[in-house]
């Protein structure tokens, strides 16, 4: 580690989803232990590192903008260099540092166990290589069973937390607890470092995938799927919860194949309570569900396993069989109606979300009204709405029909205007009932989520405080009852 007074600082960005932020903390992790100093603001750090998105256009622009807005630090502030990490510098790599000169290096994943000598290498004037663009399933065999073994030496983002059943090649046995610095008495040491401190955190259970829809590009630069092992998830997570995580959010790109390279489907079932097991954590939250691979036992552990919350993210994507075919994928109206009906017989209060796509290739009026006729069925709690647009690799892009990019506009409002109604509808119905909500903020007012609400994007639940009452704390979960909805937000009174 460097004397104090040659200390190096470094300011981590990051876009995209929850599963970014867990490779953020990750690599803040490597950097503080390489003696780097953590900064927030860009102008503050020698080196920016941004974490991109690669998933969709609008992504991409934000993480090239974001990159363009820490060069001009460069000119004005303390900064020296710019550095692309990511999912857009995975997937692009050589070509993105050729037509994005402002950023003084673009590393890929497998530059992330080294980190720091990369980042000192760059303040030094050195230039390492992009990676070049290919596609990472190639990386691990075909087979998933085959895949644990030979994942020794390869770097997976997010997965080198727990030492137990990781790699000892990349060192990671080696690096003690952060933040403090201090190991723990036994078991695996946890090599990342909380950038935010909400009273939740992402986990991640799995990276990659081996599914082949047809508009998606992530299996490409994120690999084929591979489960991290249950020791390494209990060890991570216990380390969160003795860093003021009261919620564990289980990410992965789809958590419904946990634990099939590892011989075992039901690896999440009896995951589950081992982490609502964990001192300190009170919810865990399962994400990225896909409904063809729902099983029926899966629904019943999370039912029944005190502390996982009522709360199903499921990708539908769309509700024609027709449009789902053309995606790769499986299901319609009945049988995702099927779906949430055996979760409603389980848990009558369970939030439900999901994502769908409106204009995908060949996708006709009638296709678009089947999808309308489904979410006024349907009766979920949240929906995001995207409109297509071709991505660079996928099947989809080699489709024909291509549906005119007003007309694709023209969807994309109808479905989003049902979806803001209907929404609304779902929370207004909410009203009356009982709930324990984790409180996130406490100010002007004390606002929190109700364990059917997902972090950042479902909403929250905002209290009427009684003046009389002791205002809570952060992270303290309290018992309320729902008086009032405002669109998908909730207005609730402590009980």
């Amino acid at each position: 580690m460097p004397a104090a007074d040659q200390q190096r600082t470094v300011a981590l960005v990051t876009l995209g989803c929850t599963r970014n932020e867990v490779d953020s903390e990750e690599l803040a992790g490597r950097l503080a232990d390489g003696g780097w100093t953590l900064v927030e603001d860009v102008a503050d750090a020698d080196v920016a590192v941004v974490n991109t998105c690669g998933f969709i256009e609008q992504a991409k622009k934000d993480s090239i903008d974001v990159i363009l807005e820490a060069s001009d630090a460069k000119a004005s502030g303390r900064t020296q260099a710019v550095v692309a990490v990511g999912c857009l510098a995975q997937r692009y790599g050589t070509e993105l540092a050729k037509e994005l000169p402002e950023a003084d290096a673009v590393l890929g994943f497998d530059s992330y166990a080294d980190m720091s000598a990369q980042l000192s290498a760059i303040l030094e004037g050195e230039r390492p290589p992009a990676p070049t663009p290919g596609d990472r399933r190639a990386l691990l065999p075909l087979t998933p069973v085959q895949r644990q073994e030979a994942t020794t030496g390869l770097v997976i983002p997010g997965h080198s937390s727990g030492a137990t059943h990781t790699s000892s090649a990349a060192g990671l046995d080696q690096v003690s607890d952060l933040p403090e610095g201090i190991a723990p008495a036994s078991g695996p040491r946890v090599v990342r470092r909380r950038l935010e401190q909400r009273p939740w955190a992402p986990l991640k259970i799995a990276s990659g995938c081996d599914r082949r829809c047809s508009f998606c590009a992530i299996p490409m630069f994120r690999g084929a799927f591979v489960s991290r092992h249950p020791d390494d998830v209990v060890a991570e997570a216990q380390w969160l919860g003795r860093h003021g995580a009261r919620e564990l959010f289980l990410v992965s790109e789809n958590s419904t194949s946990y634990g099939k390279d590892l011989g075992d489907l039901g690896a999440l079932d009896a995951l589950l309570p081992r982490l609502t097991a964990v001192e300190g954590v009170d919810w865990v939250r399962v994400s990225y569900l896909q409904p063809a691979e729902v099983r029926p036992l899966l629904l019943d552990a999370i039912a029944s396993t005190p502390g996982v919350v009522p709360w199903f993210d499921l990708s539908f994507q769309h509700a024609s069989p027709t449009v789902l075919r053309r995606m790769r994928r499986f299901g319609g109206t009945e049988p995702f109606l099927a779906l949430i009906d055996s979760i409603r017989e389980r848990l009558p209060l369970a939030g439900i979300r999901t994502n769908v796509i409106v204009g995908f290739p060949g996708e006709t009026p009638e296709d678009v009204d089947e999808l309308a006729h489904f979410l006024e069925r349907a009766r979920l709690d949240v929906v995001g709405v995207f409109a297509y647009s071709d991505e660079d690799g996928t099947e989809a892009e080699t489709l024909t029909d291509k549906i005119d990019p007003d007309e694709i506009a023209e969807r994309h409002s109808r479905i989003t205007d049902l979806v803001e109604q209907l929404t609304a509808d779902r929370a207004i119905e909410r009203i009356g009932e009982s709930v324990e909500v984790l409180i996130e903020e406490v100010g002007d007012e004390v606002v929190g989520r109700s364990a059917h609400q997902g972090p950042e994007v479902d909403g929250q639940t905002v209290f009427t405080w009684p003046i009389s009452r002791t205002l809570p704390a952060v992270g303290e979960i309290v018992s309320a009852r729902i008086i009032d909805a405002e669109g998908v937000d909730l207005v609730a009174e402590p009980t």
